[in-house]
């Protein structure tokens, strides 16, 4: 990799420039980014760039979402089926030892790993060195700009970054006070497997994806071809070519326009020869080369402010808010409390989702949303299934982005093929499924060990498609796209369960993600059981999720009484003598890490719908369930201690999410606020974001609660723009800790229950109507 220049600038502290305005939803600093991991994100749901602000050599670091190493395998052991009864058998009889050894050698997939999404390469911007004063790098939320100015030798410099959706390209403007004042080499790089060449006033870096043999990944060969291509606008001074690069002298003005694509197709979960990734490019270059970058700027911010601007947040001002983003979250760090941070971090998860996983992108978000460096990424960068890729949409409808669901949608409409395909080979079932992780070729087999043989990812997969119905009353979404995925998901669920030695309908295999039991009298430990608790809560949520649907399209009531009668012999979850939690498996087997990251026996309670004040020896229980984990140190990752957020607003504790909202701020946030886990994973800032929505309202209890975990530190504050299900837009406002007003606007017509501190209200709203109430739920 090119070095980049360490002497960027000198920073005088005293002249540096403060914020402008309202900084409420600005992420400011007064230094360049250092690391990867302090550069600014912009995205437009298919491409995306890390900005790191450097005066003498700038480094934008580029993503195109398709971008991975490998291909499509069927991985699936083709031993599995003949050995699948020998295996349930074993473990019914307690005899984990021997369903393990045979389970690792007939069901684990061949081969047991995925390969990696991968960087696109870098852009470079090289000035040359200067020193520089008033240095100010910024990313704007109300704008999704990220903007580096500075000053040298009395000339004010502007570099202003963006992901343009509607024109499908990122865009880099660059601009001095004084006429002619712009000189600057620009090239385009890749440490493998592309070449870059320099064409007029353009950049083309052309490449293919060249894997070498691996035994854990499969086949090496030529594999995803791809392009990038950069157009430059300049006024004043020229361009011309150097060494495969751009030179620009003496210009007043440069737009850098910047765009990619491979021949990956979705429909085939493949690369497509057919597909020319030049043509793309070409394309959407020329689409938008005459365009001023005026003109860029204009219709990327009134279509992202279309998005972002639909949700508002105030939860009291912070003494620190006048302080970089960076020092402001040390001080976070060090004791202090910031309510504008916590704003701000909540904002800036929607604006990373936005960023991620729309139009014109169509693939969902991965770990690392779009954004990631690496050739191989931490797992991969690849879509875990045992609780990530579904805490990255926990956000997506309550926060007023449905748009964002859509490619998710997509793509596990397409899973489906390779997923029917593991259900059959695997486990003599129909419909499909997959299991604790997959990738852009659609990966569902047992990937990575015996711990990753979890066949309820597929099943818990369903939840994001039915919640968009359930927020958005889509019946034409239900009825061509969730639904059918999700009776075929309820379809292998049925065929792979089995009677277990009581006559009850239970999963063999089974884990609970990640985590192990000892097994009492061996001190043996286990991954492998049956009927794990977190399987019967998917499986309940799930068939619930198709019986409900169906009622609503008015279709297979055969098929849903079936669901109805296996539900009624599914074992129920159980609360554990020995520490009077939720207890994690079939038995009350102790764990091997008691403070494990995952709490998966409590997805009935978040973002299940199982454990609610209705159920509350369950619900008491959930309580000692987190209270132990913490006591034993879980929640040490981001994204886990963003799912403690959530657990805590669902149990109506304000005091204790918010809490975790802190510490996830103090001990899992970056200084860019990236989620840490560490390294970085885009899930924890998904969940925090939809932690702190859950905190001022939830819906999944067939009513709409307003402020169910308000915090006595918001004590004056207001949101608008929430959304809840049953198809409402949700506006509140609380002072000195109270219900105040709240606005209430239909979306579908559907009648709706209010509920505020035991008081309840019905309201029959016809859609578009809307109703204001006081803190009594009367109208105002």
């Amino acid at each position: 990799m090119r070095r980049i220049a360490v002497f960027c600038c000198l920073l005088l502290l005293i002249g540096c420039q403060q914020p402008k305005g309202d900084s409420s939803l600005i992420l400011w600093y007064e230094q360049p980014a250092d690391r990867w991991n302090e550069a600014l994100p912009v995205g437009n749901g298919r491409l995306g760039a890390m900005v790191f602000g450097l005066t003498a050599t700038e480094r934008v670091q580029l993503n195109e979402e398709s971008l991975w190493s490998g291909k499509p395998i069927n991985s699936n052991n083709p031993a599995s089926l003949k050995y699948l009864k020998e295996v349930q058998g074993l473990i019914l009889e307690g005899k984990i030892l021997e369903a393990t050894a045979l389970a690792e050698e007939h069901m684990v997939g061949t081969p047991p790993r995925v390969r990696s999404y991968q960087t696109l390469g870098d852009l470079w911007l090289e000035f040359g060195e200067s020193p520089c004063s008033h240095y100010r790098r910024e990313l704007d939320l109300n704008t999704g700009i990220c903007r580096v100015t500075y000053e040298i030798e009395g000339v004010d410099y502007t570099r202003e970054v963006l992901a343009s959706a509607p024109n499908n390209l990122v865009a880099v403007h660059l601009k001095a006070s004084k006429k002619g004042a712009l000189s600057l080499k620009v090239s385009l790089t890749r440490e493998k497997d592309a070449l870059t060449r320099a064409e007029g006033d353009g950049l083309i870096m052309t490449g293919q994806v060249v894997d070498l043999d691996d035994a854990l990944r499969g086949p090496g060969g030529g594999h995803m071809k791809f392009e990038a291509r950069l157009k430059a606008v300049h006024k004043g001074g020229t361009i011309r070519t150097e060494d495969n690069a751009l030179v620009v002298e003496n210009a007043d003005e440069l737009t850098l326009l910047v765009t990619a694509a491979t021949d990956y197709n979705l429909e085939k979960l493949n690369f497509d020869r057919s597909i020319d990734p030049g043509d793309i490019c070409g394309k959407i270059i020329e689409s938008s080369g005459n365009k001023t970058f005026k003109n860029i700027k204009k219709l990327h911010t009134r279509e992202y402010q279309s998005l972002f601007n639909r949700v508002s947040l105030e939860l009291g001002k912070s003494a620190n808010a006048d302080m970089p983003t960076d020092k402001r979250l040390q001080a976070v760090k060090d004791g202090a409390y910031d309510p504008q941070l916590i704003t701000l971090y909540f904002q800036f998860g929607r604006y990373l989702l936005m960023g991620s996983s729309r139009a014109p992108g169509v693939l969902p978000a991965n770990l690392q949303g779009v954004w990631c460096q690496d050739f191989m990424a931490p797992w991969g960068s690849d879509y875990h299934t045992n609780i990530n890729l579904q805490m990255n949409y926990w956000p997506a409808e309550v926060c007023n982005l449905s748009e964002t669901v859509i490619p998710l949608s997509r793509f596990l409409e397409q899973l489906q093929g390779p997923g029917s395909v593991t259900a059959r080979e695997m486990y003599g079932a129909r419909g499909w499924t997959l299991h604790h992780l997959t990738d852009v070729f659609g990966r569902t087999s047992v990937m990575d060990g015996i711990w990753g043989l979890f066949p309820m990812g597929g099943p818990w997969m369903t939840f994001a498609l039915y919640e968009h119905f359930a927020f958005t009353g889509d019946l034409t979404y239900l009825r061509e796209l969730a639904y059918p995925i999700m009776k075929g998901s309820a379809e292998f669920v049925l065929d792979f369960l089995i009677r277990d030695n009581e006559g009850q309908w239970v999963t063999a295999p089974s884990n609970s993600p990640e985590n192990r039991y000892v097994m009492p009298g061996t001190g043996q430990r286990f991954d492998m059981t049956y009927a794990a608790t977190i399987d019967l809560q998917i499986i309940t949520e799930l068939f619930n999720n198709c019986i409900h649907s169906a009622d609503c399209l008015g279709i297979d009531k055969d098929f849903t009484d079936t669901l109805k009668a296996v539900l009624s012999e599914l074992p129920s979850v159980k609360v554990s003598e020995k520490t009077g939690g939720i207890q994690e498996w079939v038995n009350d087997y102790d764990e091997t890490e008691p403070g494990h990251r995952h709490m998966s026996h409590l997805v009935g309670l978040h973002p299940g719908t199982q454990i609610t004040p209705s159920t509350p020896d369950l619900y008491e229980a959930a309580k000692q369930t987190i209270a132990r984990r913490l006591e034993k140190g879980g929640g040490h990752t981001g994204w886990s201690r963003a799912w403690i957020i959530n657990f805590y607003a669902r149990l109506g504790d304000g005091k204790n999410a918010l809490h975790h909202v802190n510490e996830l701020l103090s001990k899992s946030t970056l200084p860019n606020l990236f989620d840490d886990h560490p390294p970085f994973q885009i899930d924890g800032n998904f969940g925090g974001t939809a932690g702190i929505a859950e905190m001022l309202l939830q819906s999944h209890g067939g009513e709409i609660t307003l402020l169910p975990a308000l915090p006595a530190d918001w004590e004056n504050g207001r949101v608008s723009g929430l959304r809840a299900r049953g198809g409402a837009e949700i506006d509140i406002e609380w002072q000195n800790g109270q219900l105040h007003r709240v606005k209430i606007h239909s979306l579908t017509g559907q009648p709706l229950i209010v509920r505020y501190q035991g008081k309840t209200a019905e309201l029959p709203l016809k859609a578009g109507e809307s109703i204001v109430l006081n803190e009594e739920l009367e109208r105002r």
